[in-house]
Protein backbone atom coordinates (compact mmCIF):
# COMPACT_ATOMS: atom_id res chain seq x y z
CA UNK A 1 0.00 0.00 0.00
CA UNK A 2 1.36 3.34 -0.37
CA UNK A 3 2.83 5.88 1.90
CA UNK A 4 3.92 9.50 1.31
CA UNK A 5 7.19 10.25 2.93
CA UNK A 6 5.27 12.32 5.35
CA UNK A 7 1.49 13.03 6.63
CA UNK A 8 -0.07 16.62 7.72
CA UNK A 9 -2.67 15.79 9.99
CA UNK A 10 -5.68 17.58 9.28
CA UNK A 11 -7.31 19.62 11.43
CA UNK A 12 -11.09 19.71 12.04
CA UNK A 13 -11.32 20.78 15.68
CA UNK A 14 -12.95 23.67 15.27
CA UNK A 15 -15.71 22.66 12.93
CA UNK A 16 -16.48 19.43 15.12
CA UNK A 17 -17.73 21.58 17.80
CA UNK A 18 -21.60 20.96 16.86
CA UNK A 19 -20.61 17.14 15.89
CA UNK A 20 -23.89 14.91 16.94
CA UNK A 21 -22.18 11.49 17.97
CA UNK A 22 -24.05 10.71 21.11
CA UNK A 23 -24.73 7.49 23.55
CA UNK A 24 -27.36 6.03 21.04
CA UNK A 25 -25.44 6.96 17.80
CA UNK A 26 -21.78 6.82 18.49
CA UNK A 27 -18.76 6.95 15.96
CA UNK A 28 -18.36 3.66 15.54
CA UNK A 29 -14.96 2.11 13.88
CA UNK A 30 -13.00 -1.43 13.50
CA UNK A 31 -9.71 -2.31 14.14
CA UNK A 32 -7.73 -5.10 12.53
CA UNK A 33 -6.87 -8.07 14.63
CA UNK A 34 -4.73 -8.03 17.96
CA UNK A 35 -0.90 -8.50 16.70
CA UNK A 36 -0.02 -9.63 20.09
CA UNK A 37 -2.68 -12.68 20.24
CA UNK A 38 -1.72 -13.23 16.31
CA UNK A 39 1.75 -13.94 16.96
CA UNK A 40 1.01 -16.17 19.98
CA UNK A 41 -1.81 -18.44 17.72
CA UNK A 42 0.97 -19.03 15.12
CA UNK A 43 3.22 -20.26 17.35
CA UNK A 44 0.88 -22.53 19.25
CA UNK A 45 -0.49 -23.33 16.19
CA UNK A 46 2.95 -24.88 14.97
CA UNK A 47 3.57 -26.45 18.60
CA UNK A 48 -0.15 -28.22 18.38
CA UNK A 49 -0.41 -31.51 16.94
CA UNK A 50 -2.93 -31.31 13.54
CA UNK A 51 -4.65 -28.54 11.74
CA UNK A 52 -5.54 -25.22 13.19
CA UNK A 53 -7.18 -22.18 11.73
CA UNK A 54 -7.20 -18.83 12.96
CA UNK A 55 -9.74 -15.95 11.64
CA UNK A 56 -9.12 -12.73 12.18
CA UNK A 57 -5.91 -12.41 11.89
CA UNK A 58 -3.76 -9.33 11.62
CA UNK A 59 -1.53 -8.89 8.31
CA UNK A 60 0.80 -6.37 9.21
CA UNK A 61 4.65 -6.17 8.73
CA UNK A 62 5.10 -8.22 11.88
CA UNK A 63 2.81 -10.62 11.40
CA UNK A 64 3.90 -11.44 7.67
CA UNK A 65 7.88 -11.78 9.37
CA UNK A 66 6.28 -14.40 12.00
CA UNK A 67 4.18 -16.34 9.32
CA UNK A 68 7.16 -16.34 6.72
CA UNK A 69 9.29 -17.91 9.91
CA UNK A 70 7.08 -20.30 10.08
CA UNK A 71 6.81 -21.30 6.46
CA UNK A 72 10.29 -21.40 6.42
CA UNK A 73 10.46 -24.14 9.06
CA UNK A 74 9.13 -26.13 6.88
CA UNK A 75 5.06 -25.67 8.38
CA UNK A 76 2.38 -26.33 6.25
CA UNK A 77 0.21 -23.82 6.18
CA UNK A 78 -2.86 -21.86 3.90
CA UNK A 79 -3.04 -18.15 3.72
CA UNK A 80 -6.86 -15.86 3.34
CA UNK A 81 -5.64 -12.30 3.42
CA UNK A 82 -9.11 -11.25 2.08
CA UNK A 83 -10.90 -13.09 4.85
CA UNK A 84 -7.98 -12.68 7.62
CA UNK A 85 -7.37 -16.57 7.74
CA UNK A 86 -4.33 -18.45 8.07
CA UNK A 87 -4.59 -22.69 8.28
CA UNK A 88 -1.51 -24.06 9.97
CA UNK A 89 -0.19 -27.87 10.41
CA UNK A 90 1.36 -28.21 13.49
CA UNK A 91 3.84 -31.20 14.32
CA UNK A 92 3.48 -31.45 18.08
CA UNK A 93 6.21 -29.57 18.99
CA UNK A 94 8.55 -30.69 16.09
CA UNK A 95 10.04 -28.50 13.54
CA UNK A 96 9.83 -29.93 10.22
CA UNK A 97 13.21 -28.81 9.42
CA UNK A 98 16.68 -29.29 11.49
CA UNK A 99 18.37 -26.37 9.35
CA UNK A 100 16.79 -22.80 8.45
CA UNK A 101 17.66 -19.52 8.46
CA UNK A 102 14.95 -16.94 9.20
CA UNK A 103 14.54 -13.11 9.64
CA UNK A 104 12.27 -11.74 11.87
CA UNK A 105 12.00 -7.77 10.72
CA UNK A 106 11.38 -5.63 13.63
CA UNK A 107 8.77 -8.36 14.74
CA UNK A 108 9.75 -8.64 18.91
CA UNK A 109 7.54 -11.68 19.43
CA UNK A 110 8.72 -13.49 16.26
CA UNK A 111 12.42 -12.19 17.71
CA UNK A 112 11.96 -13.69 21.26
CA UNK A 113 9.22 -16.67 20.44
CA UNK A 114 10.57 -18.51 18.20
CA UNK A 115 13.75 -17.84 19.35
CA UNK A 116 12.92 -19.57 22.28
CA UNK A 117 11.07 -22.30 20.75
CA UNK A 118 13.98 -23.06 18.45
CA UNK A 119 16.71 -22.79 21.15
CA UNK A 120 14.77 -26.02 22.68
CA UNK A 121 14.27 -27.82 19.68
CA UNK A 122 17.01 -30.05 17.67
CA UNK A 123 18.35 -28.42 15.18
CA UNK A 124 20.76 -25.72 13.75
CA UNK A 125 18.94 -22.16 13.24
CA UNK A 126 20.28 -18.99 11.46
CA UNK A 127 18.61 -15.78 13.09
CA UNK A 128 18.51 -12.32 11.86
CA UNK A 129 16.17 -9.21 12.42
CA UNK A 130 16.23 -5.81 11.07
CA UNK A 131 18.75 -2.90 11.83
CA UNK A 132 15.93 -1.25 14.68
CA UNK A 133 15.71 -5.33 15.98
CA UNK A 134 19.14 -5.76 16.22
CA UNK A 135 19.49 -2.95 18.55
CA UNK A 136 17.26 -4.42 21.32
CA UNK A 137 17.84 -6.76 23.88
CA UNK A 138 18.07 -10.88 23.72
CA UNK A 139 20.30 -11.17 26.23
CA UNK A 140 18.78 -12.15 29.12
CA UNK A 141 16.79 -14.80 26.66
CA UNK A 142 19.72 -16.16 24.53
CA UNK A 143 21.30 -16.59 28.37
CA UNK A 144 18.83 -19.09 29.99
CA UNK A 145 19.07 -20.63 26.78
CA UNK A 146 22.38 -21.76 27.35
CA UNK A 147 21.58 -22.54 30.68
CA UNK A 148 19.22 -25.20 29.18
CA UNK A 149 21.80 -26.25 27.18
CA UNK A 150 21.46 -24.21 23.52
CA UNK A 151 25.03 -23.29 21.70
CA UNK A 152 24.35 -19.85 20.43
CA UNK A 153 26.82 -18.48 18.03
CA UNK A 154 27.14 -14.87 17.82
CA UNK A 155 27.49 -13.21 14.48
CA UNK A 156 27.16 -9.48 15.35
CA UNK A 157 31.20 -8.47 15.46
CA UNK A 158 31.73 -9.62 18.78
CA UNK A 159 28.61 -7.65 20.48
CA UNK A 160 26.39 -10.87 21.94
CA UNK A 161 23.01 -10.48 22.70
CA UNK A 162 22.07 -9.20 19.71
CA UNK A 163 20.93 -10.31 16.61
CA UNK A 164 21.92 -12.00 14.02
CA UNK A 165 23.00 -15.37 15.73
CA UNK A 166 23.07 -18.96 15.19
CA UNK A 167 20.92 -21.65 17.50
CA UNK A 168 21.94 -24.96 18.11
CA UNK A 169 19.31 -26.30 19.87
CA UNK A 170 19.56 -29.77 21.99
CA UNK A 171 16.57 -29.87 24.01
CA UNK A 172 16.46 -29.45 27.31
CA UNK A 173 19.44 -30.07 29.74
CA UNK A 174 16.99 -29.36 33.44
CA UNK A 175 13.93 -28.75 34.19
CA UNK A 176 14.48 -25.25 35.38
CA UNK A 177 15.12 -22.16 33.97
CA UNK A 178 15.39 -18.11 35.81
CA UNK A 179 15.21 -15.19 33.25
CA UNK A 180 15.25 -11.08 34.11
CA UNK A 181 12.31 -9.88 32.64
CA UNK A 182 13.38 -6.20 32.84
CA UNK A 183 14.02 -5.21 29.67
CA UNK A 184 10.95 -7.45 28.01
CA UNK A 185 7.94 -9.87 29.14
CA UNK A 186 8.48 -11.12 25.87
CA UNK A 187 11.29 -13.65 27.11
CA UNK A 188 9.14 -14.95 29.87
CA UNK A 189 6.48 -15.45 27.93
CA UNK A 190 8.92 -17.52 24.97
CA UNK A 191 9.98 -19.29 27.98
CA UNK A 192 6.59 -20.33 29.21
CA UNK A 193 5.29 -21.48 25.75
CA UNK A 194 8.26 -23.48 24.95
CA UNK A 195 8.63 -25.20 28.53
CA UNK A 196 5.57 -27.48 27.42
CA UNK A 197 7.86 -29.25 25.43
CA UNK A 198 10.68 -30.47 28.27
CA UNK A 199 9.11 -33.86 28.80
CA UNK A 200 8.61 -32.90 32.66
CA UNK A 201 7.78 -30.60 35.01
CA UNK A 202 9.32 -27.46 34.04
CA UNK A 203 9.88 -24.42 36.50
CA UNK A 204 10.38 -20.84 35.00
CA UNK A 205 11.52 -18.50 37.76
CA UNK A 206 11.73 -14.46 37.07
CA UNK A 207 13.93 -11.18 38.36
CA UNK A 208 11.64 -8.20 37.49
CA UNK A 209 7.77 -7.93 37.07
CA UNK A 210 7.03 -5.50 34.14
CA UNK A 211 4.10 -6.23 31.63
CA UNK A 212 2.60 -9.11 33.73
CA UNK A 213 -0.59 -8.46 31.46
CA UNK A 214 1.19 -9.71 28.72
CA UNK A 215 1.88 -12.97 30.62
CA UNK A 216 -1.50 -12.97 31.76
CA UNK A 217 -1.84 -13.35 28.30
CA UNK A 218 -0.25 -16.11 27.47
CA UNK A 219 -1.28 -18.34 29.91
CA UNK A 220 -4.86 -17.70 28.70
CA UNK A 221 -4.08 -18.81 25.39
CA UNK A 222 -1.57 -21.61 26.69
CA UNK A 223 -4.81 -22.67 28.12
CA UNK A 224 -7.02 -22.25 25.23
CA UNK A 225 -4.74 -24.44 23.37
CA UNK A 226 -4.25 -27.44 26.03
CA UNK A 227 -1.23 -26.65 28.17
CA UNK A 228 -1.92 -24.76 31.62
CA UNK A 229 1.35 -22.99 33.53
CA UNK A 230 0.37 -21.59 37.25
CA UNK A 231 2.07 -19.23 38.92
CA UNK A 232 3.38 -20.86 41.93
CA UNK A 233 4.56 -17.89 43.91
CA UNK A 234 5.61 -14.07 42.62
CA UNK A 235 8.78 -15.41 41.26
CA UNK A 236 7.78 -18.82 39.53
CA UNK A 237 6.04 -20.62 36.87
CA UNK A 238 5.47 -24.40 36.88
CA UNK A 239 4.35 -26.41 33.58
CA UNK A 240 3.37 -29.81 34.35
CA UNK A 241 4.57 -32.65 32.08
CA UNK A 242 2.36 -34.64 30.28
CA UNK A 243 0.36 -31.93 28.42
CA UNK A 244 0.09 -31.40 24.60
CA UNK A 245 -0.91 -28.48 22.66
CA UNK A 246 -3.97 -29.33 20.55
CA UNK A 247 -5.15 -27.68 16.99
CA UNK A 248 -8.14 -25.00 17.20
CA UNK A 249 -10.64 -23.23 15.43
CA UNK A 250 -9.17 -19.87 16.98
CA UNK A 251 -10.95 -16.53 16.31
CA UNK A 252 -8.39 -13.59 17.34
CA UNK A 253 -9.95 -10.70 19.22
CA UNK A 254 -9.30 -7.20 17.32
CA UNK A 255 -6.29 -5.00 18.44
CA UNK A 256 -7.22 -3.03 21.68
CA UNK A 257 -4.14 -1.14 21.02
CA UNK A 258 -5.17 -0.13 17.91
CA UNK A 259 -8.65 0.96 19.30
CA UNK A 260 -6.72 3.28 21.90
CA UNK A 261 -6.45 5.84 19.59
CA UNK A 262 -9.87 5.78 18.30
CA UNK A 263 -10.81 5.84 21.73
CA UNK A 264 -8.92 8.84 22.73
CA UNK A 265 -11.11 10.69 19.73
CA UNK A 266 -13.76 10.77 23.08
CA UNK A 267 -12.07 13.44 25.32
CA UNK A 268 -10.42 15.42 22.41
CA UNK A 269 -13.59 16.00 20.74
CA UNK A 270 -16.00 15.34 23.12
CA UNK A 271 -18.08 12.31 21.56
CA UNK A 272 -19.06 9.20 22.01
CA UNK A 273 -16.95 6.23 20.31
CA UNK A 274 -17.53 2.59 20.31
CA UNK A 275 -15.19 0.34 19.13
CA UNK A 276 -16.83 -2.89 17.98
CA UNK A 277 -16.15 -6.12 19.46
CA UNK A 278 -13.51 -4.48 21.91
CA UNK A 279 -14.45 -5.53 25.45
CA UNK A 280 -13.31 -5.82 29.23
CA UNK A 281 -12.89 -9.28 29.27
CA UNK A 282 -10.33 -9.14 26.49
CA UNK A 283 -7.29 -10.75 27.11
CA UNK A 284 -5.32 -7.80 25.91
CA UNK A 285 -3.83 -5.27 28.22
CA UNK A 286 -4.52 -2.25 26.92
CA UNK A 287 -8.04 -2.22 27.75
CA UNK A 288 -6.27 -0.53 31.00
CA UNK A 289 -6.15 2.44 28.93
CA UNK A 290 -9.72 2.99 28.84
CA UNK A 291 -9.77 2.93 32.73
CA UNK A 292 -7.04 5.31 32.39
CA UNK A 293 -9.53 7.45 30.39
CA UNK A 294 -12.31 7.29 33.01
CA UNK A 295 -10.07 8.55 35.63
CA UNK A 296 -9.46 11.54 33.01
CA UNK A 297 -13.47 12.16 33.07
CA UNK A 298 -14.81 9.96 30.82
CA UNK A 299 -16.91 6.87 31.13
CA UNK A 300 -17.02 3.31 29.61
CA UNK A 301 -19.97 0.67 28.97
CA UNK A 302 -19.33 -2.84 28.19
CA UNK A 303 -22.31 -3.43 25.57
CA UNK A 304 -23.29 -5.74 23.25
CA UNK A 305 -21.56 -4.21 20.36
CA UNK A 306 -18.36 -3.44 21.83
CA UNK A 307 -17.11 -0.54 24.76
CA UNK A 308 -19.01 2.76 24.12
CA UNK A 309 -16.73 5.47 25.66
CA UNK A 310 -18.35 8.52 26.89
CA UNK A 311 -16.66 11.98 27.05
CA UNK A 312 -16.12 13.96 29.80
CA UNK A 313 -19.78 15.54 31.41
CA UNK A 314 -18.69 18.87 30.71
CA UNK A 315 -16.15 18.64 27.85
CA UNK A 316 -12.86 19.02 29.96
CA UNK A 317 -11.01 16.25 30.69
CA UNK A 318 -8.23 15.68 33.58
CA UNK A 319 -4.81 15.25 33.87
CA UNK A 320 -3.71 11.73 35.74
CA UNK A 321 -1.83 10.07 37.51
CA UNK A 322 -1.37 6.87 36.00
CA UNK A 323 1.06 3.58 36.23
CA UNK A 324 1.05 2.42 32.56
CA UNK A 325 3.16 -0.78 33.76
CA UNK A 326 0.06 -2.48 32.48
CA UNK A 327 -0.38 -1.26 28.92
CA UNK A 328 2.77 0.83 28.29
CA UNK A 329 2.21 0.52 24.59
CA UNK A 330 -0.40 3.47 25.64
CA UNK A 331 1.93 5.64 27.02
CA UNK A 332 2.50 7.25 23.68
CA UNK A 333 -1.00 7.74 23.48
CA UNK A 334 -1.48 9.31 26.80
CA UNK A 335 1.32 11.80 26.45
CA UNK A 336 -0.09 13.14 22.96
CA UNK A 337 -3.27 14.37 24.32
CA UNK A 338 -1.86 15.01 27.81
CA UNK A 339 -0.94 18.42 26.91
CA UNK A 340 -5.11 19.76 26.15
CA UNK A 341 -5.63 18.24 29.81
CA UNK A 342 -6.91 20.75 32.37
CA UNK A 343 -3.57 19.82 35.16
CA UNK A 344 -0.42 17.60 34.04
CA UNK A 345 -0.38 14.48 33.28
CA UNK A 346 1.92 12.15 35.09
CA UNK A 347 2.58 8.74 33.41
CA UNK A 348 4.70 5.98 35.84
CA UNK A 349 5.74 2.59 35.57
CA UNK A 350 7.51 2.97 31.85
CA UNK A 351 11.29 2.98 32.41
CA UNK A 352 11.53 -0.48 30.00
CA UNK A 353 10.27 1.39 27.14
CA UNK A 354 13.50 3.06 26.54
CA UNK A 355 14.17 -0.68 25.11
CA UNK A 356 11.31 -1.00 22.67
CA UNK A 357 11.17 0.33 18.62
CA UNK A 358 13.12 3.46 20.21
CA UNK A 359 13.60 4.86 23.12
CA UNK A 360 10.17 5.83 23.65
CA UNK A 361 10.80 7.91 26.84
CA UNK A 362 13.49 10.26 25.05
CA UNK A 363 11.10 10.33 22.22
CA UNK A 364 8.11 11.48 23.98
CA UNK A 365 9.84 14.45 25.54
CA UNK A 366 12.00 15.34 22.47
CA UNK A 367 8.75 15.55 20.28
CA UNK A 368 6.55 17.26 22.97
CA UNK A 369 9.50 19.82 23.78
CA UNK A 370 9.94 20.51 20.12
CA UNK A 371 5.99 21.12 20.36
CA UNK A 372 6.52 23.94 23.07
CA UNK A 373 4.87 22.19 25.64
CA UNK A 374 6.89 21.69 29.11
CA UNK A 375 7.90 18.07 30.40
CA UNK A 376 9.87 16.72 33.29
CA UNK A 377 11.24 12.87 33.17
CA UNK A 378 13.23 10.70 35.22
CA UNK A 379 14.43 7.20 35.03
CA UNK A 380 10.64 5.92 35.37
CA UNK A 381 8.70 8.25 34.34
CA UNK A 382 7.04 11.47 32.65
CA UNK A 383 5.39 14.54 33.46
CA UNK A 384 3.31 16.68 31.07
CA UNK A 385 2.34 20.23 31.68
CA UNK A 386 -1.12 21.56 29.91
CA UNK A 387 -0.55 23.85 26.95
CA UNK A 388 -1.15 24.40 23.13
CA UNK A 389 0.89 22.96 20.89
CA UNK A 390 2.65 24.84 18.06
CA UNK A 391 3.17 23.59 14.47
CA UNK A 392 6.17 20.34 14.44
CA UNK A 393 7.55 17.62 12.18
CA UNK A 394 7.15 14.55 14.46
CA UNK A 395 9.98 12.44 14.02
CA UNK A 396 8.36 9.03 14.41
CA UNK A 397 12.22 6.84 14.98
CA UNK A 398 10.96 4.17 12.76
CA UNK A 399 8.57 3.66 15.70
CA UNK A 400 4.65 2.63 14.92
CA UNK A 401 3.44 3.97 18.05
CA UNK A 402 4.88 7.23 17.66
CA UNK A 403 3.33 8.21 14.37
CA UNK A 404 0.03 6.52 15.32
CA UNK A 405 0.12 8.16 18.96
CA UNK A 406 1.46 11.94 17.50
CA UNK A 407 -0.97 11.62 14.90
CA UNK A 408 -3.61 12.43 18.00
CA UNK A 409 -1.77 15.90 18.71
CA UNK A 410 -2.09 17.39 15.64
CA UNK A 411 -6.09 16.71 15.38
CA UNK A 412 -6.48 19.64 18.05
CA UNK A 413 -3.68 21.75 16.65
CA UNK A 414 -3.15 22.93 13.04
CA UNK A 415 0.02 22.52 11.46
CA UNK A 416 1.62 19.13 12.87
CA UNK A 417 3.00 16.64 10.14
CA UNK A 418 3.80 13.00 10.68
CA UNK A 419 7.37 12.10 9.42
CA UNK A 420 7.47 8.09 7.81
CA UNK A 421 4.22 7.42 8.44
CA UNK A 422 4.82 4.56 6.58
CA UNK A 423 6.00 3.05 9.92
CA UNK A 424 2.87 2.08 10.80
CA UNK A 425 2.55 -1.26 8.18
CA UNK A 426 4.35 -3.02 11.42
CA UNK A 427 0.79 -3.13 13.19
CA UNK A 428 -1.71 -1.62 11.27
CA UNK A 429 -0.65 -0.92 7.56
CA UNK A 430 -3.53 1.45 7.15
CA UNK A 431 -3.77 3.11 10.04
CA UNK A 432 -3.80 6.93 8.07
CA UNK A 433 -6.45 6.17 5.77
CA UNK A 434 -8.69 4.98 7.98
CA UNK A 435 -8.01 8.27 10.25
CA UNK A 436 -8.44 9.97 7.82
CA UNK A 437 -12.04 8.48 6.89
CA UNK A 438 -12.88 9.04 10.36
CA UNK A 439 -11.72 12.39 10.10
CA UNK A 440 -14.30 13.07 7.29
CA UNK A 441 -16.86 11.28 8.68
CA UNK A 442 -16.60 13.70 12.31
CA UNK A 443 -16.55 16.52 9.60
CA UNK A 444 -20.22 15.24 8.09
CA UNK A 445 -21.41 14.39 10.90
CA UNK A 446 -21.99 10.93 9.66
CA UNK A 447 -23.03 8.03 12.62
CA UNK A 448 -20.96 5.15 11.69
CA UNK A 449 -18.22 3.95 9.75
Amino acid sequence: MPYLHTYEVPYPYEQLQSSKFSASAPLTVDVPGSKSITNRALLLATLAQGASTLRGALFSDDSRHFLKCVQDLGFETHVDEANRTIFIKGCGGAVPLREASLYVGSAGTAARFLTAYLGVSHGTYHLDASEQMRKRPMAPLLDSLKCLGCEILSENHGEEGHFPFTLCGRGFSKDHITVNIDASSQFLSALLIASALCGQDFTTYIEGAHGMSYIEMTQKMMAQFGVSTDRISPSAFLTKAGQNYLAQDYQIEPDVSAACYFYALSPLFNIHVLVRHVHFKSLQGDVAFLKILEKMGCTAEDTSQGILLAPPAKGIFHGVTADMSACSDQAITLAAIAPYADCPTTITGISHIRYQECDRMSAIVTELTKMGIHCAADENSITIYPGYPKPSIVETYDDHRMAMGFSLTGLRSPGMIIDNPACCRKTFEDYFQVLDHVINQLSCSTKTI
